[in-house]
This record gives C-alpha cells, structure tokens and sequence, in this order.
C-alpha cells in the first residue's frame, strides 16, 4: 500500500500543517503552481515528491519539474498535469492523448477548485486537490490523501487547511 499526500497551488506559501497531514503519507504528489522552489525542496526533504511545474512558475522549477508526468503507482497507471481540465471539459492539450489511452488517475491543478470525480466514459479518476497556497480567489485551502493498493484506489480524504 502507497499513502499519496496530493497538493497542489502553493504558490510560494506552505502551511506548516501539511507537515502534519502528510505525515504518515509515502510520497507527496504537487500539481504544479509551486511558486518557488524554496516550496518544492522544502517537500522533497520530507518525503519523496512527484510534481509537475504550473503556469506560474519559473524557468527555476522547470528545468526541475515536467509539464506533464505519466507514471506508474503500484499497479494503476497516473498522469499528472497542471493544466488538464476535468471530465468533458479537458484542455486541448490532453483531450486527443486522454481518450487514446487513459490512465486510471488524471490529477490536475490550476482551477484552486477541490474535484475529485470519476469519469466514466474513460474509466478514470480526476482528482484536483484545490489550492493550498493563500494566492487566489478559493476561499478554503485544500489537500487530497488517499492510498493505492495494487490497482485500487481507496480511502481518499478531504483535507482543509482553513481560510485562505
């Protein structure tokens, strides 16, 4: 069993709290929008970080961090983005690839909207953890964890970090 710490849209701010949550969390998974690499190599020294660089971040963090990030968890198949989009309404950037060959979780940043919904049509998860950072117009901060077991995803948990 892997526990994933799922956050995203930091935008140079991390709560102490995270600390906390992802605590008992194998790895951290960013969606991109890290704001600073301070923010990145600040996770990174707690726990093994998979991330993707956002629209906001520098040339600092992408030469670090991919644009997008395909990789295998246990047995389930994850693609990772900042800007992805969400079930019938993905970005041009992956529509064609996600219906060629979906994977069994689509993470996504950049709305600092909390979703986690199951596109059926493709057999896939989305999953947008919301924004952690206190930069804009979300008025809650928010984390994702769940685990994976070999193929199954299970035991997904809604954390709220407070008002922004």
């Amino acid at each position: 069993m892997t526990t994933i710490g799922l956050i995203s849209d930091t935008h140079g701010y991390l709560d102490d709290k995270v600390y906390k949550y992802f605590d008992e969390c194998d790895e951290i998974w960013h969606a991109g929008d890290f704001g600073t690499l301070e923010v990145a190599d600040k996770l990174a020294a707690f726990k093994p970080l998979k991330g993707v660089y956002g629209n906001i971040d520098g040339k600092d963090i992408r030469l670090v961090y991919p644009e997008h990030l395909r990789f295998k968890c246990e047995d389930v198949d994850v693609w990772m983005t900042h800007i992805g989009g969400y079930p019938d309404k993905y970005s041009p950037k992956v529509k064609a690839e996600i219906y060629k060959d979906p994977p069994k979780i689509f993470i996504a940043g950049h709305s600092h909207i909390l979703k986690v919904i199951f596109d059926k049509k493709i057999g896939t998860l989305h999953l947008n953890p919301g924004a952690a950072g206190k930069q804009g117009w979300h008025k809650m901060r928010s984390l994702l964890k769940f685990c994976i077991s070999g193929e199954k995803i299970h035991t997904l948990e809604v954390i709220e970090l407070g008002i922004r």
